[in-house]
């Protein structure tokens, strides 16, 4: 096979190859931005009931509150009834499908890590007046998260991320270069044209100019398939979505900080345990909580019932 054969080749294949890169490209850009997105989903729930917790607080109530054992509760109750109870109750349609999807993305187990990776940090906190570094905390257990950084548990999510992003450059560059290779191989038909034979020489230049202007259309194609990209990419773009997803993470730890007095770990706390029955795990902690109201409903009873007995 000769090159004039191999530039044809190269040429009227380079607009397919760019086309199964790109699909390739829109393919691992979508599930890499879903990834993200459902890990976004988790936090946006954490922030609800952060938010409904700080709602319901009244400023000097309540004191000697550890900000560990309100962090961890809250985490527990997000995971139990955002993922387990879901799942067990079926109380939504379509609740199947996100279910199934939250094991193709090891969106639960991403999960789980999170809670257990920030409790693990959260606890050894030293309380002072300033509030800590909690967004370096989430960034550091975001990106020490197994599930996380994955897609399908498999694909590098920061690789495959960095290489799908300079997909419009490569096109163009890829498109240039096709118009170039097509330039080059016609040249190579001009230095053997004798100026003397008029039909031979019309018919090297048409042919020419057709190789040329067959050439320019990879030059088209790599522009289509950059814009193509580049408008995908900004779309779903997992950047700011993960921008998003620590920056909640990082708001709803602050409330909770700003309401606690302390970050004292309790001696008889129980590890969180992802694989627990989440209707005995939101039960017990029902069960707690009215346990604590409990003494300061019965002083106050006791308290007004003195006066009126005197």
């Amino acid at each position: 096979m000769n090159t004039k054969a191999l530039v044809e080749y190269f040429i009227l294949g380079l607009p397919y190859i760019m086309a199964a890169i790109f699909m390739a490209g829109v393919f691992f850009r979508f599930f890499i931005w879903y990834t993200v997105k459902r890990h976004e989903w988790f936090a946006k729930q954490f922030e609800i009931r952060v938010s409904r917790y700080i709602e319901h607080e009244k400023p000097g109530k309540t004191d000697n509150v550890s900000f560990y054992v309100v962090s961890k509760r809250l985490l527990e109750r997000t995971y139990y009834e955002t993922f387990a109870v879901r799942d067990r109750m079926k109380r939504r349609r379509g609740d199947g499908v996100m279910g199934l999807s939250d094991r193709v993305f090891l969106v639960k187990q991403g999960a789980a890590w999170m809670v257990k990776d920030l409790l693990n940090q959260l606890k050894f906190l030293k309380w002072t007046d300033d509030t800590p570094k909690l967004q370096q905390i989430t960034r550091a257990t975001m990106s020490q998260n197994p599930c996380f950084n994955k897609v399908f548990g498999v694909f590098p999510i920061a690789g495959v991320n960095d290489l799908v992003n300079i997909l419009p450059g490569l096109f163009v560059i890829a498109g240039i270069l096709g118009t170039f290779v097509g330039i080059a191989g016609g040249l190579q038909e001009l230095g053997g044209m004798n100026l003397q034979d008029l039909d031979n020489t019309k018919n090297v230049m048409d042919r020419f100019l057709q190789e040329i202007a067959f050439a320019m259309k990879t030059s088209i194609a790599g522009i289509v398939f950059s814009l193509m990209a580049h408008i995908f990419n900004t779309i779903f773009s997992p950047e700011r979505t993960y921008v998003s997803m620590v920056d909640r993470f990082e708001t709803s730890l602050d409330l909770v900080w700003y309401r606690c007095d302390n970050n004292n770990y309790p001696s008889g706390d129980k590890k969180f345990d992802e694989h627990r029955d989440p209707v005995e795990a939101l039960a017990e902690d029902a069960v707690n909580m009215e346990a604590k109201r409990a003494p300061k409903s019965q002083v106050t009873k006791t308290e007004e019932a003195g006066p009126k007995a005197s």
